[in-house]
């Protein structure tokens, strides 16, 4: 499991979560997509 540490700001989650996705951001593939500008190619998104 990876440890989130937020640099500014909280991050805070107030719903009923049961998961939390993370994923790299890549231009391709055959999985499901956030769609993201490519300034955010090799981010991490948490859905």
């Amino acid at each position: 499991m990876r440890r989130i540490e937020v640099k500014k700001g909280d991050f805070v989650l107030r719903e009923e979560v049961e998961v939390v996705f993370e994923k790299k951001v890549t231009p391709f593939g055959n999985s499901a997509k956030v769609d993201v500008p490519k300034r955010y190619l090799g981010w991490r998104a948490y859905v």
